[in-house]
């Protein structure tokens, strides 16, 4: 049996599980890809618009997309797709002399469109990328879903960064010292706490320090992996210990603030390791 994690799609408009072995890697704004790093098998890549019904017609944004593609394409075939009305494809290119071939998969779902495809060497097994696709669940925009813990994305990986960039910046600017990202820096951190330069009402601000006091965990703890927290509209990096204990930036640090608690970055270090 093939071991997989889940991948949520951020705006939670759908899910799948993919490979245990494929990772996730930047690409195109919107499209979501995913490949093994390690023995490369294909590319599959997953998308997802949403859009009205026509008014013209009445169809659904769905309907009209695949009636679209059918008519637009001579070699998309009609079919079903993950339990949907969809249609496919394939198509053929050649780069640095090598031949590929990319298989593609539409699906209608209503007032979502998702699109599906897988690009291998020319004759690769795509049974991967069919087995990924029968997994994609639609989500319910009008159902309350328990929350979920799946493997850090991009897109909360891309927060990360950006968090512990900000707090490098803010310490070699005020402090006129460097960040290392180690236990050592926290009095660096109460420091810019101390000296006012986040306002009580900078929320974002807040939770840059929570996660940057997260990374630092990360970096002392040993087994320390960052996931990502999908619950309801909230979309979030948290940090996940090897006994299952997790720790969410946000009540680390944001959520004290807020209630007029005020801030102590080591008591609050100690509190996520101890808990």
């Amino acid at each position: 049996m093939m071991l997989t994690k889940k991948f949520i799609a951020p705006g939670a408009w759908f899910s799948l599980l993919y490979p245990e072995s494929w990772n996730e890697f930047e690409d195109a704004e919107g499209s979501f890809l995913f490949y093994n790093p390690n023995s490369w098998t294909g590319n599959f890549r997953v998308s997802a618009f949403r859009g009205e019904k026509d008014k013209k017609s009445g169809d659904t944004y769905g309907q009209a997309t695949l009636k679209q593609v059918l008519n637009d394409n001579p070699s998309a075939k009609k079919t079903t797709v993950a339990g949907f009305p969809g249609a496919s494809g394939k198509e053929m290119f050649m780069e640095d002399e090598t031949y590929y071939t990319t298989h593609w998969w539409l699906i209608d779902a209503g007032d979502l469109v998702i699109e599906c495809s897988f690009t291998v060497q020319k004759g690769g097994d795509v049974a991967e990328a069919e087995a990924v696709i029968k997994t994609i669940e639609v989500r319910d925009e009008n159902k309350k879903y328990p929350a979920e813990l799946i493997p850090v994305r991009l897109s909360e990986i891309f927060t990360i960064n950006e968090s512990y960039e900000w707090m490098t910046d803010t310490i070699k600017n005020h402090l006129k010292q460097d960040f290392q990202g180690s236990d050592e820096d926290l009095a660096k951190m109460q420091q810019i706490v101390d000296d006012g330069l986040i306002g009580p009402k900078k929320r974002d601000l807040w939770l840059a320090l929570g996660i940057t006091l997260c990374v630092i965990i990360a970096n002392e703890v040993d087994g320390v992996e960052w996931m990502t927290l999908v619950d309801g509209n909230r979309e979030a990096p948290v940090i996940r210990f090897k006994d299952g204990r997790v720790v969410d930036p946000m009540k680390l640090i944001w959520s004290k603030v807020k209630a007029g608690e005020k801030c102590n970055i080591e008591q609050a270090y100690h509190e996520a390791l101890n808990n």
